[in-house]
């Protein structure tokens, strides 16, 4: 599982100069089998109608899950690449932020299977969304 010694804050330093950096996404929280990362609903993440991007929502959900598998694997000898993700956005934020967690739900020898949902700060559903990450042995 994810390891005990990580820290939202060093999840935070490996994304800068990356799309989370760009987003405005920060990590909050892990556990053994989860991440929670935050995100703005402001002009960066916003469609032109003022709400919230459903490509901003798929970023967020997809950074947590690969950051997710990346915390479990040898990356000496493995890494990982997003194969599949769907999203079905079933509500509407403005502003403030939204929350994304992340819980494996598989974790096989090649593939993780990630179930994220995204709520706003009234724990309202926006999002929920599944990542199949690959797990690719590294080339010597």
């Amino acid at each position: 599982m994810i390891p005990n010694n990580i820290s939202p804050a060093d999840l935070n330093k490996i994304s800068t100069d990356t799309l989370l950096q760009t987003l405005d996404i920060e990590f909050v929280e892990l556990g053994a089998d989860y991440l929670v990362a935050k995100m703005p609903v402001n002009e960066k993440t916003q469609q032109p109608m003022g709400l919230l991007h459903g490509g901003a929502s798929v970023a967020l959900a997809e950074s947590i899950g690969s950051i997710g598998t990346y915390l479990m694997l040898n990356t000496e000898k493995q890494t990982a690449v997003g194969l599949e993700i769907n999203a079905n956005h079933v509500g509407s934020v403005h502003s403030g932020f939204v929350f994304g967690k992340g819980t494996i739900i598989h974790k096989g020898k090649t593939t993780h299977i990630w179930n994220i949902e995204i709520r706003d700060g009234k724990d309202k559903m926006i999002s929920v969304c599944r990542l199949t990450m690959l797990i690719l042995d590294r080339k010597k």
